[in-house]
């Protein structure tokens, strides 16, 4: 662009871009995969775990499938994806298991954490792009969209979970492997630091603050941390810094094809698209179509999130859980092909449950 428009031109179209959802990104990833974080949500889990009457590796298995991608819609999709994966890792992303095997429940983690964020208006970046222009409240998507996502997630988590049972791992929060206890003090300041950044998500000077004073205590109480994944987070947020200035120059082509379809065949058409391109990207694109109806509007977000665990690039959170569950797969990479027929199933699933109720 600098060298056919000049680089004032290049600098204006970079500068006119919003960048608050690749920061909130990366600073909710960063945050919420730090050991006091991590922890409390472990034992939480494992906690539960010992009380729902089921042997405890198939209680957390099912927790991490369905709890935390559900928790999305609180914490937001990114945090619930993080927690998630480290969550899982240790438990079924290992080198023993069959790579089918890890492949399916990858499908499984990526589809429900698409769908599970979608009961609030601010956890969800397809939702989020959208919510604003088109009024849609956390109480309108519980009612129309966020029950319907539940069921699907639940249904996608127990089915999962019963394939994946002979393969289970028992969860572990020893020591050894999340580090000594972490004061309650410390928890508690890691926890209010999560919680103001998701509140103050839609403003980044606001939550980089927070960042910066997150990042100030993990130092001066470094005998409590881990190594923070910053270059997780980092890779994230460049990739969907990306879609923000790529995704600008796509109107042409998507725009297009959004308007021009029927309800029916808009929801196959943003289940498809949404595998190519961010669900954020397509909803946002289809939020400046005007007199779009509310029919269509439903159509295009039931797709958009439905489809998003078929690719790496299908849901911004997505590259999060490749970047903290590759190392369980074989030569420490994950195949889009391996992918996309874990997904099929629960996208599926998905997929009946948004059109048939």
């Amino acid at each position: 662009m600098a060298s056919a428009a000049g680089g004032e031109a290049a600098l204006a179209y970079a500068e006119s871009r919003n960048y608050t959802e690749p920061l909130f990104v990366f600073v909710v990833m960063v945050v919420a995969a730090s050991r006091p974080v991590l922890q409390t949500v472990l034992r939480i889990g494992a906690a539960i775990a010992r009380l729902v009457p089921l042997p405890t590796p198939l209680a957390s298995a099912w927790l991490g499938l369905a709890a935390v991608p559900l928790l999305g819609s609180v914490v937001t999709e990114p945090a619930a994806m993080t927690l998630a994966a480290l969550m899982l890792a240790p438990q079924v992303f290992r080198p023993d298991v069959p790579e089918r095997i890890k492949y399916l429940a990858l499908g499984v983690l990526f589809v429900n954490v698409s769908i599970g964020g979608t009961l609030t208006s601010y956890a969800a970046p397809p939702v989020l792009m959208v919510a604003a222009t088109w009024q849609w409240d956390s109480t309108f998507m519980l009612a129309n969209v966020g029950w319907k996502a539940a069921l699907a997630v639940l249904v996608n988590a127990s089915l999962a979970t019963m394939l994946l049972r002979p393969h289970l791992a028992a969860p572990s929060v020893s020591e050894g492997v999340y580090g000594e206890p972490v004061p309650l003090a410390i928890v508690a300041v890691h926890l209010g630091l999560l919680a103001g950044v998701v509140m103050l998500a839609h403003h980044p000077v606001a939550f980089l603050a927070l960042f910066l004073l997150f990042l100030g205590f993990t130092q001066a109480y470094g005998r409590h941390q881990d190594p923070l994944i910053l270059r997780e987070a980092l890779l994230v947020g460049f990739f969907l810094g990306g879609l923000v200035v790529l995704g600008g120059l796509q109107r042409w082509w998507l725009q297009p094809i959004v308007s021009g379809l029927e309800p029916l065949a808009l929801f196959f058409g943003a289940l498809g698209l949404t595998a190519v391109t961010d669900n954020a990207a397509l909803t946002y694109l289809g939020s400046l179509i005007t007199n779009i109806t509310d029919e269509s509007k439903y159509m295009l977000m039931a797709g958009a999130v439905a489809g998003g665990g078929l690719t790496v690039i299908a849901n911004a959170p997505n590259p999060a859980g490749v970047a903290l569950l590759k190392r369980g797969f074989e030569d420490e990479s994950i195949g889009a092909g391996g992918l996309l027929l874990g997904a099929l199933g629960p996208t599926a699933v998905a997929a009946a449950v948004f059109l048939l109720f």
